[in-house]
C-alpha cells in the first residue's frame, strides 16, 4: 500500500541550521582552496555544500564574511614556534601536512591576488596567531620575530607541500634538527633585532 493509499504524507526533512552552516563553511574552505577568493562564487560554494546559495547570505551575510570565517577556521590550529617546542614543530613541518593545514595554505596562496582577501588574511594572522606567538616569545622585538617565524614556517610548508621540493620530501633527522635550531635562534631570548639606526 502506498502512502497516498494509507492517507499519510512524507515527513518533511528536519532543518538543522547549525549543520547547514557547517556544511557551507566546509564547502567554502574547499572551494576557496581550489579557486581562491576571486575564482570562488557563492553558487559554487552552495553547490559543493548541497544547499541553495541564498543560504550563504542568510547565514554568513556575504561571500567576504564567509571568506573571513574560512580564514579563521583554517588558521585556527597554528604551530607555536617557541624554544622547547621547535623540535616537534620542525618534525611537523617536514612531515606530510594534514589536509586541513594544506587547504589553509592553498586558500592563502590562491586568494593572494585579491587585496581585500589579503587584508582579511593579514588582519586575522596579525590579531591572532602572530599576537599569540609574540606573547609567548621571550626577549625583545617579539612581534617582528613572530612574523619572521611564521614566514619561515610558511616557506617550509610551501616548499615541501606545494612545490614538493625533493630535498624536503624525505627530510632526515639532521634536517629536522637544523630547522629546529633555526627556529630556536629566531624565537630565543637573545634574538632581539639589532637597531641599525
Amino acid at each position: 500500500m502506498s502512502r497516498a493509499e494509507a492517507g499519510t504524507r512524507p515527513q518533511p526533512r528536519a532543518r538543522d541550521a547549525e549543520a547547514t552552516q557547517r556544511a557551507i563553511l566546509k564547502a567554502a574552505i574547499d572551494v576557496f582552496a581550489l579557486s581562491g577568493y576571486d575564482g570562488a562564487s557563492t553558487r559554487d560554494i552552495g553547490r559543493a555544500a548541497g544547499v541553495d546559495p541564498r543560504l550563504i547570505t542568510r547565514y554568513f551575510g556575504s561571500k567576504e564574511a564567509l571568506f573571513s570565517r574560512a580564514v579563521q577556521e583554517t588558521y585556527r590550529h597554528p604551530l607555536m614556534m617557541v624554544p622547547g617546542n621547535n623540535q616537534a614543530v620542525a618534525q611537523a613541518l617536514l612531515s606530510d601536512a594534514p589536509l586541513d593545514q594544506a587547504k589553509g595554505l592553498l586558500l592563502t596562496i590562491r586568494s593572494a591576488g585579491n587585496e581585500r582577501a589579503v587584508d582579511i588574511m593579514r588582519g586575522h594572522l596579525e590579531a591572532h596567531y602572530q599576537s599569540d606567538l609574540a606573547g609567548a616569545l621571550p626577549g625583545g622585538d617579539a612581534t617582528a620575530r613572530a612574523a619572521l617565524l611564521i614566514a619561515v614556517c610558511t616557506g617550509v610548508q610551501m616548499q615541501r607541500n606545494v612545490l614538493r621540493n625533493a630535498a624536503l620530501q624525505d627530510a632526515n633527522s639532521a634536517v629536522v634538527t637544523l630547522l629546529s635550531q633555526a627556529l630556536d635562534i629566531l624565537g630565543g631570548p637573545t634574538a632581539a633585532l639589532a637597531d641599525n639606526g
